[in-house]
């Protein structure tokens, strides 16, 4: 063997070298565990006393762990692999939605039937930090995390392109690593629990992937190195983003004429509250009856259903609604500017009320009030109002100018229901005034009305150009046909 084939040889044997040792690892901490080896078990606990000693108390720290231990919780994942599956679909890579959602469901699947069969208890410490249901053998945060995160950085990786994969892959490694170290300063598994999800779940995916990589041999494509190439190389183009296009110098015209629309909007919607707290007689708009009528009229039927409607335009929905209307729209159009333009809005919004409301500082409604951990001097505006007009408006203006047909305009019935509901309902739980809502109305107007000026033309000359890249692709397949 020469030397140069002597290094081809060795790294076309790592990755077998890597899942025979992970797959080793998990079967004999499984026996251990099982046999509930002494010495594996002490140095369990003392792992597990050692990092939940130096944990507690500390407020700051707990909540730093606290928050990265949520990157493996089964929500953030669900939603990481639903929006992976989602561009997928949308692009019609089938093979790679299948191979992502069979290797998702695997790995539940393995954590059930590992965590019964052991029904190994969670650590018991002196200084607990965090609690936690279920068994604790293997990691489910340890498993689902590489299982995920890890499948999605294989469909994903041919998108990313030089110095940027190494990068990406480092990231990913990262935070599993940072995942699964949560979970044991958290006193909420044993060392080994994460090591045994971590090995169980290099495993998982080494099976998926070459069951992937039979299937394209099957079909007489190349067998590629997933770790560094990604599942399906020749698809870079079709799981990129979004095509970046022509590079448009920054027109300082119109960056200049948008601040001076955000500041004149602060400056009106803050204007209108100091008139409103200051010289207003107390019931404009029925500040003072309307409160109290919907407080004295309240049943548990409109309570659930306020909650609910008031629930849509807080702070995490509308975040997660604003970040699937990007996906989506970077899936079908291939474009930036809706995303840019959505974050534009959003961002403005957001900047607006939170000077807005630090400056007038307006008590909430004297009535029992539903939701106790609302801030009591955030009442004007109402945000959540803002927020969902601007969302949602935005959307509907992508939707109707980049879609074609009459289903488009149907856009404009979340866009004009949701807000009203949103309104009605933190009226109804006692957290704004009447006319909060009606300066949450004030913000979004105006800057939504800036915003889509500006883009406006943009998005019209993107939308045609794409329009007739997907006319002449349609035609192109058919001749070819």
């Amino acid at each position: 063997m020469t030397q140069r084939t002597m290094p081809r040889a060795l790294r076309d044997l790592g990755p077998l070298l890597t899942v025979t040792t992970a797959a080793m690892v998990f079967a004999v901490l499984l026996v251990l565990v099982l046999a509930r080896w002494r010495p594996l078990d002490s140095a369990d606990q003392a792992v597990a006393a050692y990092l939940t000693g130096l944990l507690a108390g500390q407020a700051g720290a707990i909540a730093v762990v606290k928050a990265v231990t949520t990157l493996g919780s089964s929500a953030v994942l669900a939603g990481v692999v639903a929006a992976a599956a989602v561009f997928l679909a949308i692009r019609r890579r089938w093979r790679l939605l299948a191979y992502l959602a069979v290797t998702a469901a695997g790995a539940f699947v393995l954590d059930l039937v590992a965590k019964a069969a052991v029904g190994r208890l969670r650590p018991v410490v002196a200084h607990p930090v965090a609690h936690a249901l279920g068994k604790s053998f293997p990691s489910g945060h340890a498993l689902h995390s590489i299982v995920c995160y890890g499948a999605v950085l294989l469909v994903f990786l041919p998108a990313a392109r030089g110095r940027l994969r190494p990068a990406i892959i480092c990231l990913v490694a990262a935070v599993v690593a940072l995942i699964g170290l949560s979970r044991i300063t958290l006193g909420v598994h044993f060392a080994s629990d994460v090591l045994a999800g971590w090995a169980i779940g290099i495993t998982w995916l080494a099976v998926t992937a070459t069951a992937f990589e039979l299937t394209r041999l099957a079909s007489g494509q190349q067998i590629t190195d997933p770790v560094m190439e990604g599942l399906a190389p020749e698809e870079s183009a079709e799981l990129s983003p979004g095509a970046a296009g022509p590079r448009r110098p920054v027109r300082v015209r119109t960056a200049a004429a948008l601040l001076a629309a955000w500041v004149l909007t602060l400056g009106l919607v803050v204007g209108f509250g100091e008139i409103v707290t200051t010289h207003g007689n107390g019931n404009l708009l029925g500040d003072t009856t309307v409160p109290h009528w919907l407080s004295a009229h309240r049943t548990p039927t409109l309570t659930r259903v306020s909650l609910f409607f008031t629930d849509l335009g807080s702070t995490w929905p509308i975040l997660i609604v604003a970040l699937a209307a990007c996906l989506v729209s970077i899936a079908a159009t291939r474009d930036w500017r809706p995303v840019r333009y959505v974050a534009l809005v959003m961002a403005g919004e957001l900047a607006a009320f939170v000077l807005a409301a630090e400056v007038i500082k307006r008590p909430r409604p004297s009535v029992a009030r539903l939701d106790s951990q609302a801030p009591p001097t955030s009442s004007y505006p109402s945000g959540h109002t803002a927020a969902t007009i601007c969302l949602y408006a935005a959307i509907a203006i992508v939707v109707i100018v980049y879609a074609h047909g009459w289903w488009r305009w149907l856009s404009l019935v979340p866009a004009i229901t949701f807000p009203v509901l949103v309104a009605a309902s933190r009226l109804y739980r006692g957290e704004h005034h009447p006319t909060d809502i009606a300066g949450g109305l004030l913000l979004a107007a105006l800057w939504l009305t800036a915003a889509t000026l500006s883009h406006l033309r943009g998005l019209a000359e993107r939308r045609s150009a794409w329009r007739a890249d997907r006319d002449s692709s349609k035609s192109a397949t058919v001749l070819s046909r």
